[in-house]
């Protein structure tokens, strides 16, 4: 436990929050007129709790990130890790940030990447808003959230090189079949589409 973080009520959970823990806290947080909610854990703890609040209507709790390591969300938000982070995400200040969905709901904060099946090349047509970014076989097709806007960037992999990020609102794919990896998380079904965009509504991060 970080020390900047020693002195706060705190709440163990697994890696992927369990959200009945998190139903838990939203009560108390509703009492305060600036509620603010820091997770300490990995990109898939954050986007599991952005998610949740996404879907339950509640963008306007400020989250707080303290990463173990360093991650993909703490480099696209330059948040550093450990007690840094922790100082950060007690003293700093909530400012609007875009958020990055999916179109199963659920959240993005750092990194998806997608393969065919079973770790295969991905086989499929891929566009950034109205750039193509591929059609044929690739290795694999990344997908990140944006500080700025438009919000989105993605990417491929050929062989071992990867080409430079294209940038817009929404990367789409279309594809026979493919496994999408979200913030680590590994989808438990194959797809024949996939579609991360800018959300309407921003959430509220520390940073």
């Amino acid at each position: 436990m970080p020390i900047a973080l020693s002195s706060l009520s705190t709440t163990q959970t697994d890696l992927v929050p369990d959200l009945t823990v998190v139903d838990e806290l939203l009560p108390v947080l509703a009492a305060d007129s600036l509620p603010r909610l820091i997770v300490l854990g990995a990109d898939a703890s954050l986007a599991t709790v952005l998610t949740h609040l996404m879907r339950t209507e509640r963008l306007h709790v400020e989250l707080g990130y303290v990463p173990v390591e360093t991650t993909y969300a703490s480099r696209v938000y330059s948040l550093g890790t450990g007690n840094a982070a922790a100082k950060l995400a007690v003293e700093g200040k909530a400012r609007e940030t875009l958020l990055i969905r999916d179109d199963t709901g659920t959240a993005l904060v750092g990194r998806a990447a997608i393969t065919g099946p079973d770790g295969a090349k991905l086989v499929g047509e891929a566009y950034v808003d109205d750039t193509l970014l591929f059609t044929g076989e690739v290795r694999e097709m990344l997908i990140s959230p944006t500080v700025e806007m438009p919000g989105v960037r993605a990417r491929v992999r050929k062989g071992f090189r990867k080409r430079k990020w294209v940038q817009g609102r929404a990367a789409q794919l279309g594809t026979p079949g493919a496994v999408v990896t979200r913030d680590g998380i590994v989808a438990t079904r194959t797809v024949p589409r996939s579609t991360f965009y800018r959300f309407e509504q921003p959430w509220l991060l520390v940073r």
